[in-house]
């Protein structure tokens, strides 16, 4: 399955990948090579450890260019009075008489811990593209589902998930 991801998605992979060729793959030889002059490699814990932290990096770097590789680049634009990618929204949970507020992004970003809500998600799917007023049935599985109201639209909402967490 191909990850949906938009163009700011994709250029910030880049940035993380550049940055971990440049600067952290650089960093991790340096490591190695110092591991590697305290002697002994067979009993050598500090070049083990630079030699996993240096595999893990390559690994991020392959990861990330796959990613961007399979990726379908979606768009982030949306009606002005719609939910849409990138819009924090306040939501009435009647059963439970709550309000609650989440950013919907793309999957990759999506940790509902830090209320970033993925568009595939089930509420994601549910909100996109109503407006402030509407009531949405919300699919979970085949036996539950539960109603939201949609209360306001924050489509000013910029940037917060890029201080919580990197790809």
């Amino acid at each position: 399955m191909y990850d949906r991801l938009t163009k700011q998605d994709i250029k910030k992979m880049e940035e993380e990948i550049e940055y971990r060729k440049l600067v952290v793959r650089r960093e991790a030889l340096e490591a190695v090579k110092e591991a590697r002059a305290h002697g002994d490699l067979s009993e050598n814990f500090e070049y083990k450890a630079a030699k996993q932290d240096k595999n893990r990096n390559e690994s991020r770097i392959r990861y990330l260019e796959k990613m961007i590789k399979t990726a379908r680049i979606i768009s982030d634009d949306s009606r002005p009075d719609e939910v849409g990618l990138n819009d924090r929204v306040t939501i009435y949970i009647p059963e439970d008489d709550e309000l609650e507020s989440y950013k919907l992004v793309t999957t990759v970003r999506g940790n509902s811990l830090q209320g970033l809500i993925s568009i595939d998600s089930p509420l994601g799917k549910a909100i996109k593209g109503h407006k402030v007023g509407d009531r949405v049935d919300v699919q979970v599985n085949d036996c539950f589902s539960y109603q939201v109201e949609i209360r306001s639209i924050d489509k000013t909402a910029e940037g917060e998930e890029d201080k919580l967490r990197s790809f």
